[in-house]
């Protein structure tokens, strides 16, 4: 935002929207691999009722809890990444 009023240049827009997408795609494939890994097997095999419930179930809580991890430790890690870094880390006082 090094322009007049914070507006943001196009290559600063084009960054955010190219890392917004990689996040939804990344957490999408991660909540997809995770849903299949745990209800998978109710899915492809004859299990007992009870132990098909609890892995449909399980597996339909934590997909969407892994999406929006994902979703957000992405889009805070590229946020971060924004900031200027300190010049010398770890100084705190110009006389040090």
């Amino acid at each position: 935002m090094t322009h007049y009023g914070g507006r943001r240049g196009q290559a600063e827009r084009d960054a955010i929207t190219v890392e917004i997408g990689y996040a939804l795609c990344s957490a999408l494939f991660a909540a997809a691999v995770v849903f299949g890994a745990v209800a998978g097997p109710a899915l492809l095999f004859e299990l007992p009722h009870t132990v098909e419930l609890v892995l449909l179930r399980t597996g339909l809580v934590l997909a969407p809890v892994l999406f929006l991890a994902r979703v957000i430790s992405v889009l805070v890690r590229f946020r971060q990444g924004q900031q200027p870094q300190p010049s010398q880390p770890g100084r705190t006082n110009p006389d040090s």
